[in-house]
């Protein structure tokens, strides 16, 4: 049997503030926003060595899909990604981002009006 690395710390490093950061989230398109960016930051703690350079077309979030998540395909045909990608957790760590994304994302969904009252309401009168 395949020994399997394992990245929870990085996950453990970049959770809190993607916490953070949905709670706050205003709309649906903001979840997807931090969701990209924060597997952008786990990608690129993990491949530091390996001086990968990731980009915001590389994962999207796809609620209502299975998985919750694309990977672009340029990073699944790149060994060094690839190799890690198939012998580490880090498919059920972007998989645990994603199911916290989406819980947000249709949370938002089901309660437009909170979005769109933010987006429509008047600016406070200046003091």
């Amino acid at each position: 049997m395949a020994k399997q690395l394992s990245f929870t710390k990085y996950e453990h490093q970049v959770t809190p503030r993607f916490r953070e950061k949905i709670s706050k989230a205003e709309s649906t398109e903001d979840v997807k926003k931090f969701f990209i960016y924060t597997a952008i930051e786990l990608f690129e703690n993990i491949f530091a060595e390996k001086k990968m350079s990731f980009e915001y077309e590389d994962i999207a979030l796809m609620p209502h899909a299975t998985p919750p998540y694309t990977l672009n395909k340029r990073l699944l045909s790149s060994g060094d990604f690839s190799s890690l990608w198939n012998d580490s957790d880090l498919p059920h760590l972007i998989g645990r981002l994603a199911e916290r994304a989406v819980n947000r994302y249709k949370h938002l969904e089901k309660h437009p009006e909170k979005t769109d009252a933010k987006i429509t309401a008047p600016p406070p009168p200046p003091k």
